[in-house]
């Protein structure tokens, strides 16, 4: 998992939204946050800088007075391989990459844009996953 700068943050590589908008979440994202097939997930808005949503487990982020579900979008289940479907407020298009990274330890962002993803851009070491 590359680190984008140093002391910053790491990423799990592109994801590339299929035709039908899911993604699959990465293989380590999927252990280290704790997610499960059939589990359930919140969907965040992402920040004004790097766009795009959070995914989070359900159980982790929705306390009875969290602060952080004033940023959410939906609510979805993951699918079988880590497969989840794009929240439908987001508007994201079938072949967009998004930069998984590691974030709070509540949520993995999916970004389309901002500064960690213009950089990474221009690594040929991250890897890219699609959905065919």
């Amino acid at each position: 998992m590359p680190q984008m700068n140093k002391g910053g943050k790491w990423v799990f590589g592109w994801r590339v939204v299929s035709p039908s908008r899911e993604i699959r979440i990465p293989p380590t994202a999927f252990s280290e946050y704790g997610f499960r097939t059939d589990g359930p997930i919140l969907y965040l808005r992402g920040s004004r800088r790097s766009g795009g949503f959070s995914v989070g487990r359900w159980e982790k982020l929705a306390g009875p007075a969290s602060p952080i579900l004033r940023r959410c979008m939906g609510q979805g289940i993951v699918q079988a391989e880590g497969r989840i479907a794009l929240p439908p407020e987001a508007d994201i298009l079938p072949g967009k990459p998004l930069l998984a990274v590691r974030g709070s330890g509540y949520a993995v962002l999916f970004a389309t844009g901002g500064p960690i993803y213009e950089k990474a851009l221009k690594r040929y070491d991250i890897e890219t996953f699609a959905i065919l």
